[in-house]
């Protein structure tokens, strides 16, 4: 199998963005398919277990505001290390506590990701990071291959996870116990980024200004000029977030195991496939912006995977289910490194940081409201499925209120504003 040449021309700092995305959606990945599981197998309702997990989102939101506002002031690397370190500190806290307001506290400052995706500053700063040692014509191809390596670890990551809780409870360990080895895990792959992290070099940084020139850091959280745009597109990603909250990987395998009675092993099995379908649509993204727009692409692609959520609890059986699970996947990520790349070309590179991690902010804080609600609806089994219906109906109106909103919003870089003026040129052609 040979590497696509946007790869290869990857510098030393591009593969270790990539080798520490694929770890961290590993964790990611393997904690989101036990997570529930093991808080209510500590004795949590689910009720308490919705509560932890906004309060945990709403930590986050915290920590990478903080973070990343900051990352391209006081630098990227120094940043990400703090973030790795607070992430091992709340897997330790996890793994070791079954009080619920200890729970809270572990959860609230350090990083634990209940989703599967993305949480915490990492995502944020490790994309300016990556804009800055990839030239802007190949930024998309390459955050699409970006999002794909963060899919197939979490998709692996849920596989492990799942089959080895399994193992473990039948052979050696308590059900709580099989459980918390995923926990522990988690800290340890915290622990292993930091140490990646520390390797990374000053090219990744912000370059020096020229002589002459002014850096206005007194700006709001970092941005200057761009802040209109990134605070609408921060409110549009808040909305979007507050929608798939509902339904986080989390609470989708605790949704399968109390309709069907899913077992865990089965459970990683189903996502690590629909991870992988989700990796692998990502690779289209580029393609198809490169005919007609970042924008657009988001759109055409988001919005049928939005009403296939919807349909996946109107299924009878288990397998129309995870069918409707698996297509949904298929499509549902090709808006990702298109919305990264969009983010990344709208504002200038001493801004991208702050860009990415204000709207990274945005996404965190609407995730981090739902999963409450979502708790409170599965602790009544008549409403089980009703977090799927909210889901897609939010993130529906999510899209064409992007699409009314940024449509005709070019990006200033030149590549991109071709792309742009490509697909206009096709369209009024038509």
């Amino acid at each position: 199998m040979t590497i696509p040449g946007v790869l290869r021309s990857l510098t030393v700092d591009g593969w270790l963005l990539f080798l520490t995305r694929f770890f961290r959606l590993f964790a990611y990945g393997s904690l989101s398919v036990v997570l529930v599981f093991y808080l209510v197998s500590l004795g949590l309702t689910e009720s308490q277990t919705g509560l932890l997990l906004s309060l945990t989102l709403a930590g986050d939101v915290v920590v990478s505001l903080f973070l990343t506002t900051r990352a391209d002031r006081i630098g990227r690397r120094r940043m990400l290390i703090v973030g790795a370190l607070l992430m091992a500190g709340a897997g330790l806290a996890f793994a070791g506590t079954h009080n619920f307001l200890l729970l809270v506290v572990a959860g609230t400052i350090g990083v634990i990701s209940p989703s599967g995706h993305e949480v915490g500053p990492f995502l944020s700063i490790e994309q300016a990071a990556l804009s800055h040692v990839v030239p802007s014509e190949t930024r998309t191809e390459v955050f699409a291959w970006y999002t794909l390596a963060g899919s197939v670890a979490t998709a692996i990551g849920a596989l492990c996870a799942g089959a080895t809780t399994q193992v473990l409870q039948k052979a050696v360990m308590s059900t709580v116990n099989g459980y918390r080895v995923v926990v522990v895990a988690y800290a340890a792959f915290a622990l292993l980024l930091a140490v990646l992290f520390a390797q990374l070099s000053p090219a990744t940084e912000v370059r020096e200004a020229p002589r002459g020139a002014t850096r206005n850091w007194k700006t709001f959280l970092g941005v200057g000029q761009s802040h209109g745009v990134v605070l609408k597109l921060s409110s549009l990603f808040a909305l979007d977030s507050f929608g798939g909250g509902f339904v986080v990987q989390s609470f989708a395998a605790y949704w399968f195991y109390l309709r069907f009675g899913v077992n865990p092993a089965t459970l990683g099995a189903i996502f690590f496939w629909a991870n992988v379908l989700a990796g692998f649509s990502a690779l289209l993204a580029s393609r198809l912006a490169s005919r007609i727009g970042l924008v657009q692409t988001m759109v055409v692609t988001h919005l049928p995977s939005n009403i296939l959520l919807i349909l996946v609890p109107l299924m009878p059986t288990l397998s129309l289910a995870v069918l409707v699970l698996l297509v949904r996947f298929s499509i549902s990520q090709m808006d990702v490194p298109t919305r990264q790349s969009y983010t990344m070309a709208i504002v200038s590179p001493e801004e991208r940081s702050a860009a990415a991690g204000i709207t990274g902010v945005a996404r965190t804080t609407g995730a981090a409201i739902s999963p409450l609600f979502a708790g409170l609806l599965f602790a009544r089994p008549s409403l089980v499925s009703v977090p799927f219906f909210l889901a897609g109906g939010l993130k529906i109106v999510y899209d064409l209120l992007l699409y009314r909103a940024f449509a005709r919003v070019h990006p200033p870089e030149g590549s991109v504003n071709a792309m742009f003026r490509s697909a206009s040129g096709k369209s009024k052609a038509g």
